[in-house]
């Protein structure tokens, strides 16, 4: 676990001090401090115009700092031949996946917690004062967060094989496609063709569901807190075990592909 935690710590190093990843962020507070402006000229509706706009910046920008640093991760140390120098050394490959991967998680809370401080400031401009109005944000947050974990395990599984032009261009297909899935369920119930409705059954449950981070319901979680709704706790548990189930197998199938590879 040592090795694994520094690993980890030396990718978050690495990752700080990427430049994308600064102008991402502050491309993200300008996005969220512009709703200011859009939020005047809603008379009456600043308030959920600026967590709204906020709210989907958070989730935009987080997904670039997870495809575009994420795709990097194992292709950078191929690259720069330093895979040889770390897999010298007692290190699993297994660990070394995992130790990335954890490393860029906790790059992306500290960007998370940076943009929603910044939301959560200009709420304060606007004369937000009570606590509750700033807990109500913190399940959407916390749901953005979730997706992005699902958002770079894909990144890192693709990083394992491919180059980072290819792995970037997969991970947002992926992430396009996840947020239609319940489409692919529909067209097969349409069709009249056995193997098309198999096909379409068997890509809603083995690709990615986004739409579950972002809906509870027909409810859509970002207009939920921007006007204040409560959001089912038992809907977040479940969402919780699927995020986590499926960034578990997503960092499985990176491990065990990385494993095979031949580094001559």
């Amino acid at each position: 676990m040592y090795k694994i935690l520094a690993i980890a710590r030396n990718t978050f190093r690495e990752n700080v001090r990427d430049r994308i990843l600064y102008n991402l962020v502050l491309f993200a507070l300008v996005m969220i401090l512009s709703a200011v402006a859009l939020g005047q000229l809603a008379l009456g509706q600043e308030r959920k115009v600026i967590i709204d706009l906020g709210l989907s910046s958070i989730s935009i920008f987080g997904v670039l700092i997870a495809v575009f640093i994420g795709i990097s991760l194992v292709y950078k140390e191929i690259e720069k031949r330093t895979v040889y120098a770390l897999l010298a050394k007692p290190i699993y490959r297994r660990d070394l996946i995992l130790g990335k991967y954890l490393g860029l998680l906790f790059t992306l809370l500290v960007n998370v917690a940076v943009m929603t401080a910044g939301l959560m400031l200009t709420l304060v401009y606007f004369g937000e004062t009570g606590a509750q109005a700033y807990l109500r944000l913190l399940p959407a947050v916390y749901l953005i967060f979730l997706s992005l974990m699902v958002t770079t395990g894909l990144a890192l599984l693709f990083s394992t094989f491919s180059t980072p032009a290819l792995s970037a261009l997969f991970t947002l297909f992926l992430w396009v496609i996840g947020h239609f899935n319940g489409d692919l369920l529909g067209i097969g119930k349409l069709t009249e063709s056995a193997p098309l409705k198999w096909l379409g059954g068997a890509l809603y449950y083995l690709l990615p569901n986004f739409s579950n981070f972002e809906t509870i319901g027909s409810r859509n979680i970002i207009q939920s807190v921007a006007y204040s709704k409560p959001i089912d706790p038992s809907a977040i548990g479940w969402i919780t075990i699927y995020g986590l189930i499926y960034s578990s197998l997503l960092v499985a199938l990176s491990a065990a592909i990385f494993s095979r590879r031949d580094f001559k």
